[in-house]
């Protein structure tokens, strides 16, 4: 083998295999630093792309698992007012019977339960207006605004009715969605002595007031009574002539003021039970909706575990196999760095010749 002096091959490839394996060092030294294997654009741009489209597919799923779990707490206090409404009028049934059952009662007494009931129907209307974080709990008007609602029970017509849509996918508005139910307080306590629901009276929402504007079945019962049986100035049903024997007349049992509540002897029981059992059917309603809002953050939930396993396959590093790769750069950089020195000093071997 050829000796040269002006150049030093073996330092040459010597050196270049040190920056080679200092680099690789580097690299496995910033990865298992990072905890991700594409510390840097050009390790895998392909997979780059698809992580970055994964992350942000997992960003959605969060906020649309954050707007189910909002849907799940306006249901869950939804449902816990209409439990104590629930209450209330199972009182007034209970006034009912206290007031007109009991020979032992006399004229102050009945008046006593009679005052408590009315007091009652201010309370129901006063729940009505709550509303959670500013949005009212329960639907006086439809979801356009337009009219208000009607409740008519299992034949509840979409178009009198007023829903909440909340997306249960990343896709948002063109993804798949739950309905919540604002429930028809209002209109779900205002029944004829017929025991008709609001809903189910042909055209009672149609009617108008002498200004011209539209009196719905809430708003026509109520002004109604305020304005008595000889006032002309909004729609007559059944004169108002509010009694257990006059089957055609109009009652709600929320009202917004002392001069618009009904007295114990001018509704039957049955009128009362046939409210309880609209709330019901409100409170099974709410936990329906509860309950696919419930499925859908469970499902939610396991579409992110998922994403993030697959996020993690592309981007996570090997720390068992990258800390092996530590240690073999390792000892390549050292070994490198000492044949770098041992090149160096195989010129002095020319001296020897001269």
């Amino acid at each position: 083998m050829s000796l040269y002096i002006s150049t030093n091959t073996s330092a040459a490839k010597a050196n270049y295999y040190l920056g080679v394996n200092t680099e690789r060092l580097q690299k496995s030294i910033r990865n298992l630093a990072s905890g991700t294997r594409l510390s840097s654009p050009v390790e895998d741009p392909g997979s780059l792309a698809v992580s970055m489209k994964l992350n942000a597919s997992i960003n959605r799923l969060s906020g649309a698992m954050s707007n189910v779990q909002n849907g799940i707490s306006f249901l869950e206090v939804q449902d816990g007012i209409l439990d104590t409404v629930g209450k209330i009028i199972d009182r007034m049934s209970e006034l009912k019977g206290l007031a007109s059952q009991d020979p032992m009662k006399n004229e102050l007494d009945r008046n006593t339960y009679n005052n408590e009931f009315k007091d009652l129907q201010m309370q129901l209307y006063d729940i009505s207006q709550m509303t959670f974080n500013g949005v009212s709990l329960f639907a006086n008007y439809t979801s356009d605004g337009a009219s208000e609602v009607l409740y008519n029970g299992m034949n509840q017509s979409l178009q009198r009715d007023h829903t909440i849509s909340i997306y249960t996918s990343e896709n948002g508005s063109s993804g798949s969605k739950v309905s919540l139910h604002k429930s028809m307080l209002q209109s779900a306590l205002t029944i004829s002595m017929k025991l008709e629901l609001a809903g189910s009276k042909e055209g009672l929402d149609d009617t108008t007031t002498s200004s011209g504007n539209e009196a719905g079945a809430w708003t026509t019962v109520v002004n109604n009574q305020l304005a008595g049986a000889n006032n002309s100035a909004v729609a007559d049903y059944g004169n108002m002539a509010i009694s257990e024997t006059n089957a055609d007349a109009w009652v709600t049992l929320a009202s917004p003021s002392l001069a618009s509540t009904i007295n114990l002897d001018q509704i039957s029981v049955g009128v009362i039970t046939s409210v309880l059992e609209n709330i019901s059917y409100l409170r099974a309603q709410n936990g329906g909706a509860g309950s696919r809002l419930n499925f859908a953050y469970g499902s939610l939930a396991q579409q992110k575990t998922n994403m993030k396993a697959a996020y993690g396959r592309i981007v996570d590093v090997d720390i068992a196999a990258e800390s092996t790769r530590l240690a073999k750069y390792n000892v390549l950089t050292q070994g490198a760095a000492a044949m770098i020195a041992q090149a160096n000093q195989m010129p002095e071997i020319a001296l020897i010749l001269l």
